[in-house]
């Protein structure tokens, strides 16, 4: 195959990365036999006469090991000790630990009213999420508020929304395992301090944060249940624009959801 598509060659590019991979290789093979061997250090000691005693040789220093550093126990911490949302907004702001941050423009928190019934998470920022600060931005976002709307829930009054990542990645590649494990803590304690009583799950990315589990496909269209919460996957808006014929399962989960917030609110269980 000599060329490959964007998709493929980011494909195999996460496979590689995933195998270990860490360098790239040339395209021109070196042979090993022509690079000119060097020639041993000469010894800077004086030679010691024969029959004299021989100095006792010094054993080479040791280097002190620098501490490893656990980056998802350091999340913990730092989630723990936020008292509320600002504080917490202000944990992820100094943390440090996530190189997802170097090439964001901003960090996507959250957006919406705070103690809202329903909790909405996407999986990571996209370019307008970036460029805002805030999730489910763009197009994307106006598609999620005709949707809220469909079912009879302002966005901006009676949802809160969250992003599980919350820097855009570069070129928009998926999150990392070690990415989701670090940013796990901050997301649990989000969800603790934002209060709702139901949670959306928008994309493998939070499905994965939130349930431990992926396959939106599957998962898609039963009730699940993550942070000892109900849990309704879905797809993202973004998707529904990408793939318009999904638009009938989306439907089908909003009339899920719209029930349950009816028998919510009539004392009923679902």
């Amino acid at each position: 195959m000599d060329q490959l598509d964007w998709h493929m060659a980011r494909a195999a590019l996460q496979w590689q990365a995933e195998l270990g991979v860490s360098d790239a290789v040339g395209d021109v093979p070196i042979d090993r036999y022509e690079v000119p061997a060097q020639n041993p250090k000469r010894s800077t000691a004086a030679a010691a006469p024969t029959g004299a005693p021989q100095a006792a040789e010094r054993p080479p220093a040791v280097m002190a090991a620098a501490p490893a550093v656990d980056p998802v126990a350091l999340a913990e911490e730092a989630a723990a000790a936020a008292g509320d949302l600002p504080a917490l907004k202000l944990a992820l702001q100094n943390f440090s630990h996530c190189d997802l941050r170097r090439g964001a423009r901003n960090l996507v928190f959250g957006g919406g009213r705070a103690g809202a019934r329903v909790m909405i998470l996407e999986d990571a920022p996209g370019r307008a999420e970036d460029l805002q600060g805030l999730p489910f931005a763009g197009p994307a976002g106006q598609l999620l508020g005709k949707m809220c709307a469909a079912i009879g829930l302002d966005r901006a009054e009676e949802v809160y929304a969250a992003s599980v990542i919350p820097w855009r990645p570069p070129q928009d590649r998926e999150a990392s395992a070690a990415e989701i494990a670090m940013m796990q803590p901050f997301l649990r304690r989000h969800i603790i301090l934002a209060a709702p009583q139901v949670v959306i799950c928008m994309g493998n990315i939070s499905c994965q944060a939130v349930l431990g589990k992926r396959g939106l496909s599957k998962l898609r269209g039963a009730w699940q249940e993550g942070f000892a919460l109900p849990v309704l996957p879905m797809v993202h808006p973004q998707g529904l624009l990408r793939q318009p014929n999904r638009k009938k399962q989306a439907w089908q989960d909003l009339l899920m959801l719209k029930a349950w917030l009816r028998a919510q609110s009539e004392g009923g269980k679902t």
